[in-house]
């Protein structure tokens, strides 16, 4: 697996895409979910951008998202901006980014930029770029389909790290005083944020029991075990779903794994070489 992935991260081969663009879901495979982690490891290597550990605590849960759950009826709404780079990997597993794309992250004039960029690639309604905004877009998005009678559900993926600011709190109140039961909202608890453990700067600890209180349906799931959040995943009933993820900042690369250097550092020359050639299979 290792030779497989070092040859195609580096070359021009597109992404082998287990299902068309067109919505239809399929089972997402291990060694596809791991072969994204390596292409996103080495798109920020080659660019020389840090932010990989956010990126890889919400990798499994986006890529299982838009295979398993995201039909053409559904909207997702990356509220956890800087984990752009896991973003763009996605939307490349599904087809809809090429590998010479990947080639410009972050670069002058690129679509991909450190942050999703409103009007940037047709999957992105939304820029981003400020943590707290996507719950309230995605209430929104909820909110005109079920006004409109449009089938279909909203997921927004947002930080444990952004819980910590009051709109994001007015958007939760909002979806759960109107019952936006076609909203799943998901925590990428990885407790670690920019200035260090999420306990040590405004502990909300624990999150699921905090926000239990606002009537909204809270479900909790290891992160990285792609069967919890399968089940996690499933349509609620009348209310807003919350899917408390327990996740690694940096899962799957032993040099960075939970450690909060990697909200920021870019990978070193031989810590790259390591992890292509050990990153760590998520749980079946």
């Amino acid at each position: 697996m290792a030779s497989r992935a070092q040859s195609r991260i580096g070359g021009e081969d597109r992404a082998p895409v287990p299902h068309a663009a067109s919505g239809v879901a399929a089972r997402l495979e291990l060694g596809f979910l791991t072969l994204a982690r390596w292409r996103l490891l080495a798109m920020h290597h080659a660019a020389r951008v840090g932010h990989l550990g956010g990126n890889l605590s919400a990798l499994d849960a986006m890529m299982l998202v838009h295979h398993e759950f995201l039909g053409p009826q559904d909207r997702f709404v990356l509220s956890k901006g800087h984990a752009a780079g896991a973003y763009y990997i996605t939307l490349w597993s599904r087809g809809l980014v090429s590998d010479a794309e990947l080639a410009s992250f972050h670069g002058e004039g690129t679509r991909l930029a450190g942050h999703p960029p409103a009007r940037g690639l047709p999957a992105i309604r939304f820029g981003t770029g400020s943590l707290g905004h996507g719950l309230s877009l995605s209430a929104g998005l909820a909110l005109a389909a079920r006004l409109q009678g449009r089938p279909g559900r909203v997921f927004c993926l947002t930080s444990d790290g952004e819980w910590q600011e009051g709109s994001t709190f007015e958007a939760l109140i909002f979806s759960a005083h109107r019952r936006l039961s076609n909203l799943t909202i998901l925590i990428d608890h990885n407790r670690l944020q920019g200035f260090g453990t999420t306990a040590e700067v405004a502990s909300l600890d624990p999150i699921g029991r905090v926000l239990q209180g606002f009537d909204v349906e809270i479900r909790e799931a290891d992160g990285h075990d792609l069967d919890a959040m399968r089940r996690a995943l499933a349509p609620g009933g009348d209310r807003p779903v919350v899917v408390v993820l327990h996740t690694q900042k940096g899962h799957g690369v032993p040099a960075i794994a939970g450690r909060m250097d990697s909200h920021y550092l870019p990978l070193t020359d031989a810590q790259f070489q390591e992890a292509v050639t050990g990153v760590q299979e998520p749980q079946p």
